[in-house]
Formats: C-alpha cells, sequence, structure tokens
C-alpha cells in the first residue's frame, strides 16, 4: 500500500482524496449545454491552420453549436464572423470551403455583400431610406487569434487573455518552426465519451501501465503509473522531478524511436533530451512537439456522449519529400496510443451511467485530474 502521510515540499501529489465532479455532468444534456455555453463558448477554441486556408477562401466551421465561417484575404489576414446575413439571417457560407471570385462576400439570398473586413456595401434590387446606416450592419465578427500557424476563435464578447491559453507559454514553441510545417497525416476519430473524460484520461499515468504497455517501454516513468519522478510516494526533493525522458537510444515518437527525418535546428539541449513537450490549451487541444515532427490533437464536443478527435502530425517539407518516406511509418506509434486511450475513455462513459454511481474520489496523483476539474467548476459556476 502506497501511504502518503505528508507531501514532501515541492511534490505535486494531493495531500486528501477529493471527489470528482459529479457523475450526471458526463452525460446529462442540459448541464452538456450549459458547459457549451460557459467553457466552448468564452474561450479560445481551435479551428485549423493558417497555412492550410488558401487566400480568398471562405470556410465554415463549427464553435460550441454557433455556425460560423473564416474567410482569409489576398494578404493573408484572418478573420471569423457568424455565418449570417445582417438582412434577413440567411445562412452565407453554404459549403465547407468555398473559393471568392471577388473581394466582396455574398449572400446567396438577396446578394447583400460585405468586403473581407466584413462591412456591408451593397444591397441590390433596394430602396433604402434614412433610417437604414449600412455601417450598423456589417458581419458580427469573431475573435481571432493566429499562434504558432493555428487560428483560434472566441465566441465571447471580452476573450480572455490568450496568454494565459498555453499552460507552458505562449513562448514555449519558439523554437519549433510551426508555421513553416506541412501536414502530413490526419487522423478524425468519434468517440463514445464525455470531452471531460478524454482531458482526465490525458492529465494522468496511472491507467499507463495497463493500458499502454507500448508507450511505457518508450518512456520508462509511465510504467510506474508515474508522469514525473516526483509523483512516487517515497519520493524526496534531492532526487529531483524530472525523469520524463524516452528510453535508452529513443529520441523521438516513432515506431523505434528514431527521428524520422532531420531534427529541428534549433531546440534547447534540454528540449531535445526530453524528447517530448507537451503544451495544452484547453478545453480545445493539446500539442505535442518532438525533434522531428509536431503533432496537433484537437477535441470537439459532439454531444453530452460524444466527442470528435482530430490529430494531425506536422513535418518539416525536406522530410517528407525524402525518398520512400512514408508518415504512416511514424504515426502509427501515436495513433496506438491514442486508440488505446480512446477505448478506455469510452469504458469509462459507460461505467459513469450506472445508476448506483454518483461520483468518485481522487487520489494523491491525480493532482492534475483535481485541477482540471477545478478549472471546469469555476467555468460553470
Amino acid at each position: 500500500m502506497n501511504q502518503v502521510t505528508q507531501t514532501p515540499k515541492g511534490s505535486p501529489l494531493l495531500d486528501h482524496c477529493p471527489e470528482t465532479l459529479p457523475a450526471a455532468w458526463y452525460y446529462d444534456a442540459d448541464h452538456h449545454a450549459l458547459e457549451l455555453k460557459r467553457i466552448w463558448a468564452r474561450q479560445w477554441v481551435h479551428v485549423g491552420r493558417v497555412k492550410d486556408l488558401p487566400a480568398m477562401t471562405l470556410r465554415r466551421i463549427e464553435v460550441a453549436g454557433e455556425n460560423l465561417m473564416l474567410v482569409k484575404d489576398q494578404a493573408g489576414q484572418v478573420s471569423c464572423f457568424h455565418n449570417v446575413c445582417r438582412h434577413r439571417g440567411s445562412e452565407i457560407c453554404l459549403a465547407h470551403e468555398q473559393k471568392l471570385k471577388t473581394k466582396l462576400i455574398t449572400c446567396p439570398y438577396h446578394a447583400w455583400s460585405y468586403d473581407l473586413a466584413g462591412k456591408l456595401v451593397r444591397t441590390p434590387f433596394v430602396s433604402e431610406t434614412a433610417d437604414f446606416d449600412k455601417a450598423y450592419y456589417g458581419l458580427i465578427p469573431v475573435h481571432v487569434k493566429l499562434w504558432n500557424g493555428l487560428i483560434f476563435v472566441c465566441l465571447a464578447y471580452d476573450p480572455p487573455a490568450f496568454e494565459k491559453a498555453p499552460d507552458l507559454g505562449a513562448s514555449v514553441l519558439d523554437n519549433w518552426p510551426m508555421e513553416d510545417l506541412v501536414s502530413g497525416h490526419r487522423l478524425v476519430k468519434e468517440m463514445a465519451c464525455n470531452w471531460k473524460i478524454f482531458w482526465e484520461n490525458y492529465n494522468e499515468c496511472l491507467h499507463c501501465p495497463g493500458i499502454h504497455p507500448e508507450l511505457c517501454e518508450m518512456v520508462p516513468i509511465y510504467g510506474k503509473g508515474y508522469m514525473a519522478a516526483n509523483e512516487a510516494p517515497d519520493w524526496t526533493p534531492e532526487q529531483g522531478a524530472s525523469g520524463t525522458e524516452l528510453k535508452a537510444g529513443a529520441k523521438s515518437w516513432t515506431m523505434n524511436g528514431l527521428p524520422c527525418g532531420p531534427e529541428f535546428p534549433k531546440l534547447t539541449a534540454e528540449e531535445r533530451e526530453k524528447g517530448q513537450t507537451f503544451v495544452t490549451l484547453y478545453p480545445t487541444c493539446y500539442i505535442v512537439a518532438h525533434v522531428d515532427y509536431v503533432r496537433i490533437v484537437t477535441l470537439r464536443p459532439l454531444g453530452p456522449e460524444r466527442t470528435e478527435l482530430c490529430a494531425e502530425w506536422l513535418f518539416p517539407e525536406e522530410t517528407l519529400k525524402m525518398p520512400g518516406f512514408d508518415p504512416v511509418q511514424v504515426t502509427d506509434f501515436a495513433t496506438m496510443v491514442m486508440m488505446q486511450d480512446g477505448a478506455a475513455c469510452e469504458m469509462n462513459q459507460k461505467g459513469l451511467k450506472s445508476s448506483a454511481f454518483k461520483g468518485g474520489r481522487l487520489m494523491p496523483q491525480e493532482f492534475d485530474v483535481h485541477g482540471f476539474q477545478n478549472w471546469v467548476r469555476r467555468q460553470v459556476a
């Protein structure tokens, strides 16, 4: 029995076993609707990459149940608007993506037209009276933030400071050439679980020995059920808090542990030694930066018990052009891990539906799960 009587200074372990969120928060439709309004509609949400949105293009997206459209002008400026005409409320962008033939966004219903900044410029076929001012009837904007080549939007009137969104700080990926990387592989999976379950699974490694044998071999400390050395009950500050390095001889998350191509030249010695840098942005995505490629995993809630996971692998263009290079040989490892996580999350979701289970308790090593659950409580309060 791993009993902790007193948490050592510097240890992240909880000094108590707090209650979990109520079980109903993972399947109740009314509560799910509340989370969409108070979390997903108020936080920054990842919706794509600048590089993958062609110039002079409209792209239809959905965030927190809202129908939106991204637009990129000829100069590369990205904007976002609600996908609704200010005339009588018609949808404007009908397809997932449509090429703009002019520098105007035109409603297909009555041809009201807006410039690419959202200003209303044309109302054909109608008479305008003195009480109508075009200046007040532009497209309804949505806040946009571009970070490391990624596009984030926020529906809130007064959005939170984006600099606080990445858990490791806005400069954490400065040594990776994020904007220049090219998408080499994409995986989309629908999971039969609530979105919070995925984040809770992500935030602990107690499940790793039983769920991820291959990952535990790649990152040895995971085999002990810990994410870092200071999670051990008998840890002391003299031992240090690291221990997340890859196994001997491995440098990246590939099936053989070897880099799939040239390593990024500007990484620090510490970044190379770690072999993996996880960056988390609640509630929308996490990024795993390796020495040779980067993976972005994005979540989208589809319902109280359905979540879409999209994983995208980004490589230097020179890596993709290497003779005989096959991205799947690289992506197989992380895909295997994510499929194992998905199955575990679905198993967790099924158990939460038991009428006998109202809530559980967290153990000291689940401090990050506790932190996430408290974050959820603050948002919905």
